[in-house]
Parts: C-alpha cells; sequence; structure tokens
C-alpha cells in the first residue's frame, strides 16, 4: 500500500491519498471518502479491505487545505473537538473538487480498469451524496451521511446507481430529516435507501462506540453486491 500525490483542479496545490491495491490487476477502482477524522486508521483499513475484495481503493486527504495529513480517532474528547473543528471549517464545493480531482487520478492508475464508484461515511456520506449529483462516478454508496437533507435540490442529477444507509437512531440526523430524504429520492429509480431503524450515527465504523457487527455485516454485504454488480 503506498501513497500517491493528487493535484487540485484549481492549481492551490496537491494533496496525498492512500492508496491500496488488489493482489491480481486491472481491477475496478473504489473512491473511499473519509469520516470527520481524516485519513485515519479506520480509512486505511477500508481501502486495505476493498483491495482484498478486488478493488483499487484511494483515500483522499480532504482536510488538507485546513491542515495536511490529519490523522485521529474518536477516542478522546479533544479530538473530536478538532474533528468537529475541521468539518466546521470544510469547504463543501472544494472538497468535491477534489473527490473529482482523485477519481480522475484513480481512473488513470495502471492498476485500474477505468470504472470507479465511491463510498463515503459521515461526511463522506453526503459527499458521495454530492459525488452522484456532481461527477460521472459509475455508481456511489453513502453511510449515515449528515447533511443530505440540505441537498435534496440535486436529487435529479442522480442518473448513476445511488445507495445510501441511513442510521434509524443518528444523532446528527434527526428523524424529520430523514424522512424528508426518503419521500425526496423516492421517485428517483437510481437511488436505493436501507434503513437500519435500531442504530445510531457509525454503527458500521470498527471499535467505534456505536458498532454493531450485524448492521455493519449487512450494510457492508449490500455494498460489496452493489459494488459487484455496478464494477464488475
Amino acid at each position: 500500500m503506498t501513497t500517491v500525490t493528487i493535484t487540485a483542479t484549481d492549481g492551490s496545490g496537491g494533496f496525498s491519498g492512500y492508496l491500496a491495491t488488489p493482489a491480481s490487476a486491472p481491477a475496478a477502482g473504489i473512491l473511499v471518502i473519509q469520516e470527520i477524522f481524516g485519513v485515519n486508521q479506520v480509512m486505511r483499513d477500508l481501502c486495505d479491505g476493498f483491495a482484498e475484495q478486488g478493488y483499487v481503493a484511494l483515500c483522499p486527504d480532504l482536510f488538507w487545505r485546513q491542515e495536511p495529513g490529519v490523522d485521529i480517532t474518536d477516542k478522546s474528547d479533544a479530538e473530536w473537538q478538532k474533528a468537529f473543528s475541521l468539518y466546521q471549517g470544510f469547504d463543501e464545493a472544494k472538497g468535491v473538487d477534489d473527490l473529482r480531482a482523485a477519481l480522475g487520478v484513480l481512473r488513470g492508475h495502471q492498476a485500474c480498469t477505468g470504472k470507479v464508484g465511491t463510498v463515503g461515511y459521515c461526511l463522506g456520506g453526503k459527499l458521495a451524496y454530492l459525488m452522484a449529483t456532481r461527477s460521472d462516478a459509475d455508481c456511489n454508496v453513502g453511510y449515515y451521511g449528515v447533511g443530505i437533507q440540505d441537498a435534496l435540490d440535486e436529487r435529479g442529477h442522480v442518473t448513476r446507481p445511488l445507495m445510501l444507509h441511513m442510521a434509524g437512531l443518528d444523532q446528527f440526523v434527526p428523524s424529520e430529516a430523514q424522512e424528508k430524504i426518503v419521500e425526496a429520492v423516492a421517485a428517483n429509480d437510481m437511488i436505493t435507501v436501507y434503513r437500519y431503524p435500531d442504530q445510531d450515527h457509525a454503527f458500521a465504523r470498527i471499535g467505534g462506540a456505536h458498532y454493531d457487527q450485524a448492521a455493519a455485516n449487512l450494510a457492508d454485504g449490500r455494498t460489496a453486491e452493489f459494488f459487484a454488480s455496478q464494477l464488475g
């Protein structure tokens, strides 16, 4: 596994990304979109896991414009405070631009077939939704995305398959927001929503406070089947 450099499209510089490659190539790619804790061990493990499934996986550093190389955990109050500070200072539009740049790097990598999907968690869950509306990624998956209800005016731009995993007890996405999302996307047959009524935010983050193995396995299994059907 290695680190790659991605050039920003606005001419402001370059940023890094963690790249994991499969045993056999060429293979389809998966752009892994970080949570608010940066490209940490959780994200690197996810990339390694997708590589083991046979994909080229890339997780770009989306906080580089504020602080390059953020790598923190969810284990202390100080780290949570830093994560929320970075989240509040995050420029979403530039973040999507950076993801599109990373998508191009992944598509052009010698180990990649050119077919690429995205998967994001938390902050990345919303960004995966925005990649479905603003990029040409072949398919997209969002886990417990925060703030999707504020971008529903873009739902008509989803023309390639999008899967959303929603936690019914998500402390960061109130039930009213969840219902708004479900109702708004119902008419778009490119969008599939799975709901996990008894789960809280980040139920699929291994080692997290709300990790639930059964729910995580169910969601991850659905994601694996989705990527196999869309990128195979």
